[in-house]
């Protein structure tokens, strides 16, 4: 069987320097799996590379089995890839619900015709009313994003890359910025996530992780260190000298 997303000898020079060195990865099928490794590591550019940002400078990258490796990111979306981003990307002028709306109708094949706003789509508007109530963010949906917390601004981003109804669904430290209290709705909102979506969260909050993750794998200096299960992970004696330290001991 297929992994949801996979890599083979996955590699990204920027010149003389090496950032991913023959990574192999495999996220399977609603699989909840996390990639964490000290800063500098190569986590955000192997994502970039996932999603097609970034052109591998060699290997592979397969989606459902399917070699998307010359893809661009659209063609990656519309096979049913999303991502969310680091550093939030959100129109904050404009509400809740519209900046999901955009994303639906992109999807659905009418953001050409947004002479009229995305609210006049009765169906996007209801499709995206729909995840916002599954996000917990109704009563938010007409503030404009700007007026949000940053953990509901972090979730708003959750609900748009759901509206491009994806099957793999790439998370870059969606914790990151958001304080305790608003963390937990996020690995909430995680936890209720359709099990058939296989989700893969880049992380530096280890609380969240080892309570997300059923599998995890450890970057370091742009290669795979370890992949197991959080106990393995926890146990390792490499992963604790190079990046957890006394948070796990």
């Amino acid at each position: 069987m297929h992994a949801a997303l996979e890599t083979r000898g996955l590699c990204k020079n920027f010149g003389a320097l090496t950032v991913a060195e023959q990574i192999d990865f495999r996220l399977e099928a609603g699989a909840r799996h996390a990639l964490i490794g000290p800063n500098g590591a190569g986590k955000t550019t192997f994502i970039n590379m996932l999603s097609g940002r970034f052109a591998p400078s060699s290997g592979q990258i397969l989606l459902a089995g399917e070699d998307v490796t010359a893809l661009g990111q659209v063609a990656r979306v519309k096979r049913g890839l999303a991502r969310t981003f680091q550093i939030s990307m959100l129109f904050k002028n404009a509400t809740v619900v519209d900046n999901v709306a955009f994303a639906v109708a992109e999807r659905a094949g009418v953001a050409w015709r947004m002479l009229r706003p995305a609210r006049a789509y009765r169906e996007v508007v209801d499709e995206s009313m729909a995840l916002l109530e599954t996000l917990g963010l109704t009563q938010d949906a007409r503030l404009r994003v700007a007026e949000l917390s940053y953990g509901k601004q972090r979730l708003v981003e959750i609900a748009i890359a759901l509206g491009l109804r994806p099957r793999v669904l790439l998370l870059d430290e969606p914790a990151a910025g958001v304080p305790t209290s608003e963390s937990q709705r996020i690995l909430e909102v995680l936890d209720a996530l359709p099990e058939e979506i296989a989700i893969l969260i880049i992380e530096h909050d280890m609380d969240l992780v080892f309570r997300f993750a059923t599998r995890i794998t450890v970057l370091a200096q742009g290669k795979v260190l370890i992949a197991g299960t959080p106990a393995e992970i926890a146990a390792d004696k490499e992963v604790h000298e190079i990046y957890l330290g006394e948070r796990h001991a």
